[in-house]
């Protein structure tokens, strides 16, 4: 039995160690097969790489050889082009010295020519020398009065010749153009007739009796103090029965300040926290009809689509006067009036309304702002993206700048037919008697004049000339004159008449 076991796994053993060397000597076989083939592939890649290797080499020769032509073709042509430039230089450089050459001859010549003409020069100056000598001996006249006489008779001739070519146009001018701006101003004048109301720079409280102004005053005046204070105004309590003046520069401090105090009075009750109250309430009030003033002046005038910055600026100026004239009442009536003017001109009736109505619009914050009243208003029409055209309208309205348009002009006469009509506008007396006396000193310092006097409330000013020394020509020449030179030195509102008289008598006496 056990024998058998034993020979079973000899048997299994010798089977085993046969199998194994026939699997062996197969996959060395297998193994030698794939040696062959690796390296017939590697031989393959290695031809295939050398042919590979020869074709790029040969590529890389044929590139060298083109760029190599391609160059030597580039370096020819550039060395025909220096070879050529050079050849154009050289005939510029030929050409060059024959123009020195040429332009050292002519200067030689001028430098010939120069002295020859000098030489002709002091010849003729000596001639020149002779003759005025020979002149002044047949003359008797030395050169500077004979210079002297000659610019006299000059003068005199072109003086009468300007005179009457003066007269002339101004004949001509008045005959195609009177008639027609006397009917247009008389037409804008009688549809716009404005009542004009006189402002002071004080206003007047009246009190129901003199007890009130102790009260006012307050302990120790700690009432009047608050006021003041409060709305930036002097209240002025002396001996005048019955009344307060409130004074201020700013008539809309002025304004709150009068209403608050008229509300005081009916009240009764004045004390520091009572008059903060009304202080605040008046505010509101004036602020509500300054809104109100704005939008009355639009409406009158027609004027739609303003800011609402410059409609609150138009009822500001319902508290500013100037020269006793309401702003406001004196802006809508120039607007009126260029308007009308515009229509019968066919003008743009719009916006010479518009110009007429925004061209004093400065005034509402002149004494705000630095400034003059013209140049504050051109800013704010240009803040408030107004048209150019009603921009130089307010800057041109004095005559600061030249008018760029009809509707510049337009408003310009607007505004001086509003300030020249009889009462529109007042003035201090000192002022007044200033502004005549100056118009006269303007006058008599005139040569020529023998008197003058200034009429009509200094609208007007006659001139008596001396007529042995004035001419009937001169008396236009000594008119405009005048006219500019008042114009220059003195300030005044709407326009003076300048008329000069020259008058002959001739006197006899019958025995």
């Amino acid at each position: 039995m056990i024998g058998l076991a034993i020979g079973a796994v000899t048997a299994s053993i010798i089977s085993f160690r046969v199998g194994y060397n026939r699997r062996k000597i197969q996959a060395e076989a297998e193994i030698g097969s794939a040696e062959q083939e690796s390296r017939r592939i590697i031989n393959e890649a290695l031809k295939i790489a050398e042919s590979k290797k020869r074709e790029a080499l040969l590529e890389a020769k044929e590139e060298v050889h083109r760029s190599r032509i391609e160059l030597d073709r580039e370096i020819k042509e550039r060395r025909n082009e220096i070879q050529r430039l050079e050849r154009r230089l050289v005939q510029k450089e030929e050409a060059l010295d024959k123009k020195v050459e040429q332009l050292e001859q002519k200067d030689e010549l001028l430098n010939r020519k120069l002295k020859e003409i000098q030489a002709t020069q002091e010849k003729t100056a000596e001639l020149h020398k002779k003759q005025l000598e020979e002149l002044e001996r047949i003359s008797g006249l030395t050169v500077d009065e004979a210079k002297q006489y000659l610019l006299r008779n000059v003068e005199d001739e072109v003086k009468h010749e300007m005179a009457v070519l003066v007269k002339e146009l101004e004949a001509k001018a008045k005959e195609e153009a009177d008639m027609k701006a006397r009917e247009i101003i008389a037409t804008a004048i009688q549809k716009c007739a404005a009542d004009h109301v006189s402002e002071a720079t004080v206003s007047v409280v009246p009190l129901p009796n003199d007890e009130m102004k102790g009260r006012i005053i307050g302990r120790e005046g700690r009432n009047i103090r608050t006021l003041e204070t409060l709305t930036g105004i002097d209240l002025i309590i002396d001996d005048t029965p019955e009344a307060v003046i409130l004074s201020g520069f700013d008539p809309i401090r002025r304004e709150v300040a009068r209403i608050t105090l008229e509300k005081l009075i009916l009240d009764g009750r004045i004390h520091p926290a009572r008059i903060e109250e009304m202080v605040e309430k008046a505010r509101k009030e004036v602020d509500n009809t300054i809104r109100q003033e704005g939008d009355r002046a639009t409406f009158e005038t027609g004027v739609h689509g303003l800011h609402p910055e410059l409609v609150k600026l138009l009822g500001k100026l319902k508290f500013r006067t100037s020269y006793g004239q309401n702003v406001l009442n004196h802006s809508i009536e120039v607007a009126h009036l260029a308007g009308i003017m515009a229509a019968e001109l066919g003008a743009d009736v719009n916006l010479a309304k518009r110009a007429g109505l925004l061209h004093d619009i400065g005034k509402a914050v002149d004494h705000e702002m630095e400034g003059s009243h013209i140049t504050i208003g051109a800013e704010l029409a240009r803040k408030y993206k107004e048209s150019s055209e009603v921009v130089n309208a307010i800057m041109a309205h004095h005559g600061d700048v030249e008018p760029s348009s009809i509707i510049a002009v337009l408003v310009q006469a607007a505004d001086s037919i509003s300030a020249a009509r009889p009462g529109a506008r007042r003035e201090t007396l000192e002022s007044y008697i200033k502004r005549i006396e100056k118009l006269e000193e303007i006058a008599n310092s005139f040569p020529g004049v023998d008197k003058c006097y200034a009429i009509q409330a200094g609208r007007e000013i006659r001139i008596i000339v001396k007529p042995e020394d004035v001419s009937d020509d001169e008396i236009v020449l000594k008119a405009r004159e005048i006219v500019k030179k008042i114009e220059s030195e003195l300030e005044y509102p709407g326009q003076i008449k300048v008329n000069v008289i020259r008058e002959t008598r001739a006197i006899e006496y019958a025995k």
